[in-house]
């Protein structure tokens, strides 16, 4: 898992490295400045004073605090310019640490700032290869939590690993290492309060961890939530469901808050657990301390347990257990962070780790000689089950040039039957040829770019007019595109509009009307020039003429293109060269109109049912 997301730091790696440099040389400075102090303290200690009446008093332990006012520090051998150089060398000090961390902070925020983005592009590239299997198997809203909230976790762990993941340990064992230097009993008592504390804290992300895999999941249903009902808006204020579908989305976002809250009850009791150590080895250290020197100024024969004590060892040590307590308190901080991130990491890099079940082959063949299509006892499954086939023994060949209509009640398998031309799926039995070719052994974007399809949900993009149909091809030109738009009767309208072709479609293309979205879709299509173009139940939201006038203008400007119409309606397709007819995932009759006419009673029916004849015998179409 670790190595998966490790290579989108790439770039990265520099600033990365250069914010642990800075962080080590911040925790060498910081340590060694209450040891500096220390020694500060300790000669002031051997300093003496001269008072207003000429009295010299040399300085011994605790009595520096109670100077009367108006003695003047002074040194018999220069102690006082000794100060200033103590002083000068902290504050330079002081000044290094301050850079090394700002640096430290600088480089961290430019390394995890530039690994998420990676990330997000390494995960958007890895779901764009994805087959409609994959996506189906993941779903949209997991796929977007995993680009957004997980991506965020993993990112804030990452910054927290280069950066406090290595200041804690380097600080616990520095500042232990000093504390060693001045009494090692005292250390040992540090040592054995930090282990204490790591115990203890080690329990609560161990209990955390299954909540936040729940935590996660339900995340998912949420976004669920979030996305069905921006997308059915509509829908939603049509039938007056509002309340109804907030109702479901409060009892989606009351599940995330309960998981949460319990996470973060048992993450909570962190802070007041580590102070509450902290502040109890302060107290333990401040009373040894003061007990060990006052102890050996008044008692010859005492003898310090762990070496000698004074003054500025006491400082030292009470800043160095400090020191080693906070390490401990970010450590714990990183922890937190990474049990929240770990589920988060997993689950992405799940995705990165998953294969398209749709690959182009290795030198896969990058022409498509013709539009001819062949079904050879094809059968089909999305749950990858014989027995569960929603297309079973297709069998047809359709030649370059015609013009192919598809007729069948709802799931029928007409879409399905068209998703395997492009080979958006994968058959499960059989084959599928395009121009004489196995459509597995072509190259996956050479079969497409062959290939246009006009989907039963029209999708326009945020963006100009022209930009939505540069999609069919990236270098049309402004004449191609208004031939095109002719072609699928948008132009009309769009000629109608204030900015005309450079008119700003809405996400989704909700300023347009549903026929005018399948219009502009198909005119996308059609701008490709492709050898074969399907067409799936997309003429549905135009009229009757306008249908026949797409279809008169497709036949004349492309002769040699394969055209294939899935359509309820009967006149999309009744001058077709030939019709095929779905029942139950299975071709039942396949002919021209007429012949089906005779032979076909799911064809006849759908045909009388939509052209009911007046009672003096005149035909009179009725859209379905």
């Amino acid at each position: 898992m670790i190595g998966k997301l490790a290579k989108s730091v790439r770039e990265y790696k520099l600033p990365s490295i250069l914010s642990v440099v800075f962080v080590a040389l911040e925790v060498v400075l910081e340590v060694l400045l209450p040891f500096i102090c220390s020694d500060l303290i300790n000669f002031i200690q051997g300093i003496t004073t001269q008072g207003v009446d000429g009295t010299v008093t040399t300085l011994h332990q605790f009595t520096i605090l109670s100077v009367p006012t108006g003695i003047e520090l002074t040194s018999l051998d220069g102690g006082i310019g000794y100060i200033f150089a103590y002083a000068g060398i902290l504050i330079v000090m002081a000044a290094l640490s301050l850079t090394c961390g700002l640096l430290s902070g600088m480089f961290c925020a430019r390394a995890s700032a530039g690994f998420a983005k990676n990330l997000r592009k390494d995960l958007y590239y890895k779901i764009q290869d994805f087959s409609f299997e994959n996506i189906d198997s993941f779903s949209t809203s997991s796929l977007v939590t995993r680009l957004t909230t997980d991506v965020t976790n993993v990112q804030n762990a990452y910054m927290m690993i280069i950066r406090i993941a290595v200041r804690s340990p380097l600080m616990f064992i520095a500042a232990l290492v000093m504390a060693f230097t001045k009494n090692w009993f005292l250390a040992l008592i540090f040592l054995a309060a930090a282990l204490v504390l790591l115990g203890a804290m080690a329990l609560i992300p161990k209990r955390a961890m299954p909540i936040f895999n729940r935590v996660f999941r339900k995340y998912d249903k949420m976004n669920l939530r979030i996305q069905e009902n921006v997308h059915a808006a509509r829908a939603v204020k049509a039938f007056v469901r509002e309340d109804y579908e907030i109702q479901k989305f409060d009892d989606a976002a009351t599940d995330v808050r309960k998981d949460f809250t319990k996470a973060e009850t048992l993450l909570a009791l962190t802070n007041p657990t580590v102070y509450f150590i902290m502040f109890v080895l302060i107290l333990t250290t401040c009373t040894l301390c003061t007990v060990f020197i006052v102890k050996g100024q008044t008692d010859p024969n005492f003898h310090v347990i762990g070496g000698t004590l004074n003054l500025g060892d006491l400082s030292a040590l009470v800043q160095y257990a400090i020191m080693i307590l906070m390490s401990m308190i970010m450590l714990v901080m990183v922890l937190v962070m990474i049990v929240m991130a770990a589920e988060s990491a997993r689950r992405i890099v799940k995705v990165l780790g998953t294969e398209s079940t749709l690959e182009s082959p290795v030198n896969g063949i990058k022409e498509v000689a013709d539009g001819s299509i062949e079904f050879d006892h094809v059968d089909f499954s999305y749950a990858g089950d014989d027995e569960k086939c929603a297309l079973k023994d297709a069998d047809i060949k359709i030649k370059s040039g015609e013009t192919i209509g598809i007729l069948g009640g709802t799931g029928s398998s007409k879409t399905t039957l068209v998703q395997l031309i492009p080979r958006l799926y994968d058959v499960t039995e059989g084959s599928v040829r395009v121009g004489g070719v196995d459509v597995r052994e072509y190259d996956l974007e050479s079969l497409r770019k062959n290939i246009a399809m006009v989907l039963q949900k029209n999708v326009l993009f945020s963006g100009t007019i022209k930009e939505n149909i540069r999609w069919g091809k990236q270098d049309a030109t402004d004449e191609e595109i208004v031939a095109a738009c002719k072609l699928a009767q948008a132009d009309e309208f769009i000629s109608q509009m204030p900015d005309g072709y450079d008119t700003y479609i809405e996400q989704g293309g909700t300023n347009v009307s549903g026929g005018q979205r399948q219009r502009l879709c198909i005119a996308r299509a059609l701008i490709a020039n492709p050898k074969i173009i399907i067409f799936d139940d997309s003429t549905s939201a135009v009229d009757t003429k306008t249908d026949a006038l797409i279809r008169k203008a497709m036949a004349e400007s492309l002769p040699d293109a394969t055209k294939i119409v899935i359509a309820q309606r009967v006149s999309s397709f009744e001058d077709a060269d030939r019709i095929i007819v779905m029942d139950g995932g299975r071709i039942s009759a396949v002919g021209t109109h007429d012949e089906l006419m005779q032979s076909s009673v799911i064809y006849r029916e759908a045909y009388e049912i939509q052209n009911k004849k007046s009672d003096d015998g005149e035909g009179k179409n009725a859209i379905a």
